[in-house]
C-alpha cells in the first residue's frame, strides 16, 4: 500500500518534490516505528528510489540515512558506490559500512573519495592501511590529521616513503602526539634528502659532499631523538635503521663518541644476538670490545677508534678523569684519533677523515653553547641594568612629587629605547678572552699612533726641504 501510493504520488512530480517525499520516507522509516508490514513495504520503497535519474534525490537518502545504525544495508552500501556528492555523505560517517566497504569504496573512488574516508572517526587498521597504500598526498594528510585513525608504524613510514616530499604532509605527521621515533627520523631523513638536491642540483654542492652531509645529518638526528628514550623504543629504532641499512658502523662510533652507550649497546644486540646484560659487560671490558667488535661484522679498522673511546668513556665512569657535558665528546674524540695514528695509511686514511669531521662538529657545538651563553649572560646584565635604571627614575619622580615639586601626579615617561649596550657583552666574556681584546686594542692604537708620527715627520720634512736646499747653495 505505501509503495503504491509513494509512486502514484511522486511519479510526475518535480525531483525536489520527489526528494522532500523520499526524505521524509526514509525518516519514518528509521524514526517512525512503523509495524512490521508497513516497514518492509517502506523499505522497498526506499531501495526503489536508488533508481531515481534525479540526484537530488539520492542526495536526500544518503543524508537521512548517513548516521543511523537502522538504516537498510543494501541502501547504503548502494549510495556509497553512488556519484562523488552523494557517496561522501555516508561514507563520512555511516556506522552501517564495514571495514571491507570501506577499502572498496577508496579503491574504486576518487581522490575525494579516498579523503572523506581518511577523516572518519575511529579509522580502524586495516582502512588506514589501506589508505596510506593507494592515497595521494591530500588523503595521507587528511588521514595524518585525524587524531582517531589508527595507523600503525609502518603504514606511516610507507607514506613518508611515498609522498614525504609534500611539506603538508611532513607537517601533519609531526603534529601528531603518537608519531614513533623511527617516523620522526624518516621524515627528517627524507626533509634532508630533498634540500640535499636542492643544493647539489644548484650547482652549491657536489653530489657526493651532499650525499654525505645528508648521511651524517641523518646519523646526528636519530641519535637526538634517542637521546632519553626507554629500551623498547631504542629497540624500535634499531630494528628500523638496520632494515632500512642505515646502522653503519659510522653511526655506531658517533654513539659511541657522543656518550650514547645505550644506543650503542642496543646495536650491538641487534647485530650479534646477545642480551644487554652480556653486551655491558663486554663494552666495560678492555679485553671484550675486539670480540664484541668483531662479532657485530663492524670494519676493523673502526676498531681503535672504538676501543680508545671507550677507555675514555670508562674512565669518566669510573671518576679517573673529569669528563662532562661536551667536553666528553671533544676528549673521547681525541683520544680516538691518538689510537689511529699508528695505523697504516691506507687504513687510517678514512678512519682519520671520519674523526677530523667528528672533531669540528664538536667544535663547533661547543663554540655555539658557549656564544650562546655569553649572548643569554649580557642580555640578562643589559635587562638588569634597565630596570635598575626604570627604578631610579620612578624613584626620583615619586621623590619630586613628595616634595612638591610636581603639582599634579603625571605619569612618567617612558624612556626612549636604548640600543644595546657592547660593554653589556664585553663585560660578559671571560677575563682571558677579554684581556686578549684589550691587548690587541692597545696595540693597534700604538700601531696608529707610530703611523701618525711617521706622517708628521714625512710632512716636516717635506716643508723643510727647500729651506735645506738655499743654506746648501
Amino acid at each position: 500500500m505505501i509503495i503504491r501510493q509513494f509512486l502514484a504520488s511522486t511519479q510526475h512530480a518535480s525531483a525536489g518534490y520527489r526528494a522532500d517525499a523520499a526524505s521524509a520516507l526514509a525518516r519514518a522509516f528509521l524514526y517512525g516505528n512503523l509495524p512490521p508490514e508497513a516497514a518492509w513495504e517502506a523499505k522497498t520503497a526506499l531501495l526503489a528510489l536508488l533508481d531515481d535519474p534525479a540526484p537530488l534525490v539520492r542526495r536526500a537518502l544518503a543524508e537521512a540515512c548517513a548516521a543511523s545504525t537502522r538504516a537498510p544495508r543494501p541502501l547504503v552500501v548502494a549510495l556509497a558506490g553512488d556519484q562523488t556528492e552523494v557517496a561522501c555523505l555516508v561514507l563520512a560517517r555511516s556506522p552501517v559500512l564495514t571495514d571491507a566497504d570501506l577499502v572498496d569504496a577508496a579503491a574504486m573512488g576518487c581522490e575525494t573519495v579516498r579523503g572523506t574516508i581518511a577523516a572518519r572517526h575511529h579509522l580502524s587498521h586495516a582502512v588506514a592501511g589501506a589508505l596510506a597504500e593507494i592515497g595521494g598526498p591530500d588523503t595521507l594528510v587528511a588521514l595524518a590529521r585525524n587524531p582517531t585513525a589508527r595507523i600503525t608504524t609502518g603504514r606511516m613510514l610507507r607514506m613518508v616513503e611515498r609522498h614525504g616530499g609534500a611539506a603538508p604532509l611532513r607537517e601533519a605527521l609531526l603534529e601528531r602526539a603518537d608519531l614513533p621515533i623511527e617516523v620522526r627520523h624518516a621524515v627528517g631523513q627524507r626533509l634532508a634528502a630533498d634540500l640535499a638536491r636542492f643544493v647539489t642540483g644548484r650547482g652549491w654542492l657536489s653530489a657526493e659532499r651532499g650525499a654525505r652531509m645528508t648521511r651524517e645529518a641523518g646519523e646526528r638526528g636519530v641519535l637526538d631523538l634517542c637521546a632519553g628514550a626507554g629500551p623498547a623504543a631504542l629497540a624500535r629504532v634499531v630494528r628500523h635503521l638496520r632494515g632500512s641499512g642505515q646502522l653503519n658502523a659510522g653511526l655506531i662510533l658517533r654513539a659511541v663518541l657522543s656518550g650514547q652507550m645505550a644506543f650503542a649497546e642496543t646495536a650491538f644486540a641487534d647485530l650479534t644476538g646477545l642480551d644487554h646484560a652480556r653486551i655491558a659487560a663486554l663494552m666495560r671490558d678492555p679485553r671484550g670490545i675486539a670480540d664484541l667488535h668483531r662479532r657485530a661484522g663492524l670494519a676493523e679498522a673502526l676498531l681503535p677508534a672504538v676501543t680508545a673511546a671507550l677507555s675514555a668513556w670508562r674512565e669518566a665512569q669510573d671518576g679517573t678523569t673529569g669528563l662532562r657535558g661536551p667536553g666528553l665528546s671533544r676528549r673521547m674524540i681525541e683520544r680516538a684519533i691518538t689510537a689511529c695514528e699508528d695505523m697504516p695509511f691506507s687504513e687510517m686514511q678514512g678512519v682519520m677523515a671520519l674523526l677530523a669531521r667528528y672533531e669540528a662538529e664538536a667544535a663547533r657545538d661547543e663554540a655555539r653553547n658557549v656564544a650562546r651563553a655569553i649572548a643569554d649572560e649580557a642580555l640578562a646584565r643589559e635587562a638588569a641594568r634597565r630596570a635598575a635604571q626604570d627604578e631610579d627614575r620612578a624613584w626620583r619622580a615619586a621623590q619630586a612629587q613628595a616634595m612638591g615639586a610636581l603639582p599634579e601626579a603625571a605619569p612618567v615617561a617612558e624612556p626612549a629605547a636604548e640600543p644595546f649596550a657592547l660593554d653589556a657583552v664585553l663585560d660578559a666574556l671571560p677575563d682571558a678572552i677579554l684581556a686578549s681584546f684589550r691587548e690587541e686594542q692597545e696595540r693597534l692604537h700604538e700601531a696608529a699612533l707610530e703611523q701618525a708620527r711617521d706622517r708628521a715627520a714625512e710632512a716636516i720634512a717635506a716643508a723643510l726641504a727647500p729651506e735645506a736646499l738655499k743654506l746648501a747653495a
